[in-house]
């Protein structure tokens, strides 16, 4: 249950900000909050979630249980990496209305963001990754929800970089104090 738990706030705090979140708040500034943009947004968090879970399930069968972990710090220091990249904003001045070109998109921009990478640690550092699937794929339809319903007022309400930069180290402390509890030089 900790794994759910631990998945689900971590994904939908991370997200804030993300290039998937400001793509659909883009998407629904510009056309509307229409439930097919909200739809596959939400499809498109599900199957990131579950190919994130699936990933860190088969490479956590490969690896003894110290190397578990340090694939754990090595995933948390690489979504501390990703948040705290300038996240670089392009504005569509004419989105297209494809709901294909924007699954696609999302999907691109999903499947290498830092939530992700944490849905991936979870599932490969928990003993029931699948509680970790099912908690990320709800904090990214919660992100999702967000971008959505707040459209062009998510960028002007939030100090999105300034949280993007704050969870970038939070996670790094993180990473380094699993990365050195694996090599046993912690407690």
């Amino acid at each position: 249950m900790s794994a759910f738990l631990f998945t689900l706030v971590a994904v939908m705090v991370t997200s804030l900000g993300s290039r998937d979140q400001l793509l659909v708040a883009n998407i629904s500034g510009r056309l509307g909050r229409s439930v097919p943009l909200l739809v596959i947004g939400c499809c498109v968090a599900v199957m990131t979630a579950v190919l994130m879970t699936l990933s860190g399930q088969y490479i956590a069968a490969l690896l003894p249980s110290a190397a578990k972990t340090m694939l754990v710090a090595f995933a948390l220091m690489m979504a501390a990496v990703e948040l705290a990249w300038p996240n670089k904003r392009s504005f569509i001045k004419e989105p297209t209305r494809s709901l294909v070109a924007i699954a696609s998109v999302l999907f691109v921009r999903q499947v290498g963001d830092g939530s992700r990478f944490l849905i991936f640690a979870f599932a490969a550092g928990s003993g029931i990754p699948w509680f970790a699937a099912v908690g990320g794929a709800l904090g990214g339809i919660g992100a999702v929800l967000i971008g959505w319903t707040m459209a062009d007022d998510l960028v002007k309400t939030l100090p999105l970089r300034t949280i993007r930069v704050v969870l970038a180290i939070i996670l790094a402390i993180a990473a380094i104090i699993t990365g050195l509890t694996a090599r046993g030089l912690l407690g």
